[in-house]
């Protein structure tokens, strides 16, 4: 199992081997590719999904610090903290395979948080506007959560 993600096309493609299982429409980093930490940019290069995060949680459920609030998002929760980045639903935190790259020292993209993760239904797909992250829909972070296991590989081009 792999994960490719595009960044030009705001893809991501789950593969066996060669074999194409799933595309997904993702919205990567409003500023574009990039590895240095404080960047609020998407990280390139080979990575490993670290750890999952939120297994069994209900759609919705909203996240800060990688532990559930016990919040589940909703347009009434969303007015309430205008601006706010949700993270929703499920995690997949990445880690960087390139030293100096984007693994160790400021590029290092654990560190940096990054993750796959849900976001609000209302979330343009398709077009950048994370702060670094790589959002789904959350119906395809659980569908793409419960077919990957920890250290899935993830390639991160653009």
């Amino acid at each position: 199992m792999k994960i490719e993600i595009d960044l030009p096309k705001q893809e991501l493609i789950l593969k066996d081997g060669t074999r194409v299982l799933k595309r997904y429409s993702v919205s990567t980093a409003r500023r574009g590719a990039g590895e240095k930490n404080g960047s609020f940019c998407t990280p390139r290069g080979r990575h490993i999904v670290r750890a999952r995060i939120g297994t069994g949680q209900p759609a919705g459920t909203v996240f800060v610090r990688r532990r559930p609030t016990g919040e589940v998002w909703t347009p009434d929760l969303d007015a309430k903290y205008p601006g706010r980045d949700w993270i929703l639903t499920r995690i997949l935190w990445l880690s960087g395979c390139e030293t100096g790259k984007n693994r160790l020292g400021d590029v290092d993209t654990m560190r940096r948080y990054i993750y796959i993760h849900g976001s609000p239904e209302s979330a343009e797909m398709g077009k950048p506007g994370s702060i670094g992250c790589v959002r789904m829909h959350n119906g395809d972070i659980v569908e793409l959560f419960d077919l990957v296991p920890p250290y899935t590989e993830v390639e991160i081009r653009g």
